[in-house]
């Protein structure tokens, strides 16, 4: 949400030059976008000649050679550690191996990525990626492993979140209070996952391609193109997707809008008609385990459409359509919490505590507290009147408590439901 920044500091030099070294493509681009607005502003007017004459200097806009050496690194790196059982020769244990270092790796690479090509020496930043990786790395893969054994592999499922948010600290420069770079972080989200879907899309048609035609002229490449192209790859996938988010916003920046303009109908749509069926189905989440898990996982899924959505809407002027679908489906999910917690509660009074049914109550009663203030801002926004910038302020300040509610369930919860 550079554009917002921008408008924000108008009046200060200071922060639009680090806005400007932070991210020169995403500046330039927000302040093209924003310019019939603050033209007026003595300090605007200065940084449009600047911009412009930089742009006569240097007609055809680069990829600097250091985010390509950058890139070309981090992806060594990410399929050298995507590689550490074949290299180190227990194939026998691969899938224990990705389940528990697998966000590890994803993240690292992003993290090693953005520490790279924004050039951060900083010491106490230097050690915080190092302890922010080694310390998980190190307890996660010291926990016993087990079938039954609930308090771990919920440790395994949450450690991928853990880790998102301190890529997310990293990602907004150790800026924990600026709460527009937050929604920049939302919004950057949603583009990864697109962007990212389209390449591995793109790169498993090329994979398919190339298998058939060398199987066409009688050579079988199948092993050897799944070992040693696949992985690396798939490993390169999310830093191929930064690379292009970082050095070509233009192509990149619109994905949020589309995501509330379009495919959040769409998903109020589908919740309705699948809520409206439960009773058909002779389902409930009460007596089937597997229900009220997919019930969460749904809940889950609508509460990160509702935030790529909100950051959508206040990266271009928001329509009161948009507005309104949000408010519905903010209302829907609610309706899905209130069901999903209920059924939680019976199970408890049934079966009592298990380390799963704590880890679902407890983000049960965050996702509630969240979705009821989230509800109550699109309310206002729409019946009085209110900006909606309050929606989005309302989405990234509870981000604190979901990231210490993770790093409870993987630090804590192991050792106190003793490892079973």
């Amino acid at each position: 949400m550079e554009d917002i920044r921008i408008k924000q500091n108008i009046d200060n030099p200071e922060e639009l030059e680090r806005l400007f070294r932070d991210d020169r493509k995403a500046f330039e681009t927000a302040f093209a976008g924003i310019w019939p607005e603050i033209s007026e502003q003595p300090l605007a007017r200065f940084w449009k000649a600047r911009l412009d004459f930089e742009k006569r200097e240097e007609p055809h806009s680069k990829v600097k050679k250091r985010d390509l050496i950058s890139l070309f690194i981090t992806i060594i790196i990410a399929g050298i550690l995507v590689r550490i059982p074949d290299i180190l020769g227990f194939d026998e244990k691969n899938t224990l191996f990705y389940e528990r270092n697998l966000g590890l790796i994803f993240f690292f690479g992003l993290s090693l990525y953005t520490f790279i090509t924004r050039n951060i020496t900083v010491t106490w930043k230097l050690i915080f990626l190092s302890l922010a990786f080694m310390i998980p790395c190190l307890f996660i893969n010291l926990l016993p492993y087990g079938a039954n054994r609930d308090s771990v592999n919920l440790a395994y499922i949450h450690l991928p979140f853990m880790l998102w948010f301190i890529y997310g600290v990293i990602f907004i420069g150790f800026r924990m209070k600026d709460m527009p770079a937050r929604v920049d972080y939302i919004r950057y989200n949603g583009d990864l996952a697109i962007l990212g879907g389209l390449i591995l899309i793109a790169g498993v048609a090329l994979l398919a391609i190339t298998m058939g035609l060398f199987s066409a002229i009688g050579m079988n490449a199948e092993s050897f193109l799944m070992d040693n192209i696949a992985i690396w790859g798939v490993a390169s996938v999310p830093l191929v997707a930064n690379f292009f988010i970082n050095n070509y916003p233009s192509l990149t920046n619109k994905i949020a809008p589309v995501i509330a303009s379009v495919f959040s109908p769409l998903v109020l749509i589908t919740l309705v008609i699948f809520l409206a069926s439960i009773p058909i189905s002779g389902k409930n989440p009460y007596s089937d385990r597997n229900f009220l898990l997919l019930f969460n996982i749904m809940l889950i899924a609508v509460m990160a459409i509702i935030a790529f959505s909100t950051a959508g809407i206040s990266s271009a002027k928001p329509k009161r359509f948009n507005i309104i679908i949000l408010f519905l489906l903010s209302v829907v999910s609610l309706i899905i919490n209130i069901i999903t917690l209920s059924a939680i509660v019976y199970r408890l009074g049934e079966f009592g505590f298990s380390p799963n049914k704590s880890a679902v109550l407890g983000l049960n009663i965050l996702v509630f507290v969240h979705l009821t203030m989230i509800m109550l801002d699109l309310f206002k926004v729409i019946f009085r009147g209110e900006s909606h910038t309050r929606v989005e302020k309302t989405i990234v300040r509870f981000l604190p408590v979901y990231a210490f509610w993770t790093l409870f369930v993987v630090f804590a919860f192991p050792l106190i439901f003793g490892f079973r």
